[in-house]
């Protein structure tokens, strides 16, 4: 999974902090987009906006912070 996302997001944060709640940083690829423009530019290649969290699972791209706090838990959860 990669997950493009920003320090700076609050949107961003509930998610960074689910996923290290449920210990699985290890399965993920973070990509910090506004620290490297390259990241930034694969996102709007990949969905057409650079909008934040946005998780991708199997080459298909997951917006909305509740949408994938809801997926890590189901998939990851206890």
């Amino acid at each position: 999974m990669i997950l493009y996302y920003f320090e700076a997001c609050p949107f961003c944060q509930k998610v960074l902090k689910m996923i290290d709640e449920l210990g699985i940083s290890d399965r993920i690829d973070f990509r910090d987009t506004s620290e490297f423009p390259t990241f930034r530019e694969e996102l709007i290649k990949l969905n057409g906006r650079t909008q934040v969290p946005c998780l991708v699972v199997d080459g298909k791209p997951m917006l909305e912070s509740d949408d994938i706090v809801i997926f890590l838990r189901k998939n990851f959860g206890s």
